[in-house]
């Protein structure tokens, strides 16, 4: 899950509570979730718009994790917990700058397509 320490940061108090909710949550087995914590990046803003810039949007393939990036300090760390979790498989970040202004990134683009 994502969250920030600063409480600057637009979406700090919503990150907060998901993140308590999940730590109170428990499995059907009554275990509790290990919850990991991402950092959140420099909020990204265009148009006065908020974008939703989350190392969270990444995809897992059958031998590669594709982390979006933000040309963020906090890109390393996120690529390197990402890559701890998936010790079988390479671990790429993406340029999702760009990609961020539609509201997404790589995990959003790996979505179904509508049936014509």
């Amino acid at each position: 899950m994502v969250t920030t320490d600063n409480p600057r940061q637009p979406r700090y108090n919503e990150l907060n509570e998901n993140c308590e909710r999940l730590q109170e949550a428990r499995l059907e087995d009554g275990s509790k979730p290990e919850v990991v914590k991402l950092p959140m990046p420099e909020p990204l803003i265009f148009e006065g718009q908020i974008l939703p810039a989350s190392y969270a949007n990444f995809y897992i393939s059958n031998s590669n994790v594709l982390v979006p990036v933000f040309n963020d300090p906090k890109d390393r760390i996120a690529l390197n917990m990402i890559a701890d979790f998936f010790p079988d498989r390479k671990t790429t970040g993406i340029n999702a700058v760009d990609l961020v202004w539609g509201l997404g990134t790589i995990h959003c683009l790996t979505h179904e397509e509508p049936a014509f």
